[in-house]
């Protein structure tokens, strides 16, 4: 009798344990829950150590480089550039860089009424999607820009978050950077950059392919003037005071 009830306990156990072991929904849940919590820990270091640590690289630096054979850039703090250049490319992208909290409400809702014909992104987004995502236009994309762009704000300041962006960019075909660009353009250092010449690099970042500081336009020339404009009316009312000294 006891080896009876030994082998229906015995029986019972492995009955369970196969149970245990034949959950596929189960298991995929938990390995999806890992997954997501490990790119939410990768996403966070990396957030948090380029609040101090300049990025070695970008998606997009990598991809043009493996295109082209080679790019152009060079790292440079924004204290060793002209202020008039920051000025240049928050009047030309987000007036309201200052003001924000990593999203521009009035210009997502331009956008929106424009019918997607111009872009609503505001200067963090774009570090967010230049530093860690990649370019194009999909949800997932969007979805992991939009969680990252808050905490990018919460960790970083306003001034780091425009100096790696000044740095990322690109401003020419193959050529990413403030520093870069000024050589390019007009064989000058970004310190020695004008008000005209910062403005003429900041009309160029919305289509830097198609787009030349060098040989502008009668449109980019227009489009310069009102960015220098535009540079001059935020440092006046204060909308640069988050970046300069």
């Amino acid at each position: 009798m006891a080896k009876a009830v030994a082998k229906k306990k015995k029986t019972k156990s492995s009955k369970k344990t196969a149970t245990l072991r034949f959950q596929p929904l189960r298991w995929l849940r938990r390995w999806v829950l890992r997954a997501v919590l490990t790119v939410a820990a990768l996403f966070l270091f990396l957030v948090l150590l380029y609040s101090v640590v300049n990025p070695p690289i970008t998606h997009t630096i990598w991809a043009e480089q493996r295109r082209l054979g080679e790019v152009d850039r060079m790292w440079v703090p924004l204290d060793e550039m002209a202020p008039v250049v920051a000025r240049s490319v928050v009047a030309a992208e987000d007036a309201q860089f200052c003001r924000h909290w990593g999203f521009d409400a009035r210009a997502i809702q331009a956008a929106i009424a424009a019918g997607g014909a111009r872009g609503g992104s505001t200067i963090s987004q774009q570090v967010v999607k230049n530093v860690f995502l990649w370019q194009g236009r999909s949800w997932p994309r969007k979805l992991l820009e939009t969680l990252l762009t808050p905490l990018v704000e919460i960790t970083w300041s306003k001034r780091r978050i425009l100096e790696v962006y000044l740095n990322v960019a690109e401003m020419d075909e193959g050529v990413f950077g403030a520093e870069a660009a000024a050589r390019k353009y007009f064989g000058v250092g970004p310190d020695e950059l004008t008000g005209r010449q910062a403005a003429l690099i900041a009309a160029v970042l919305p289509n830097p392919k198609e787009r030349s500081a060098r040989r502008p336009s009668k449109f980019l020339q227009r489009r310069a003037a009102q960015i220098a404009d535009g540079a001059a009316t935020i440092r006046a009312d204060g909308r640069a005071a988050c970046f300069e000294d």
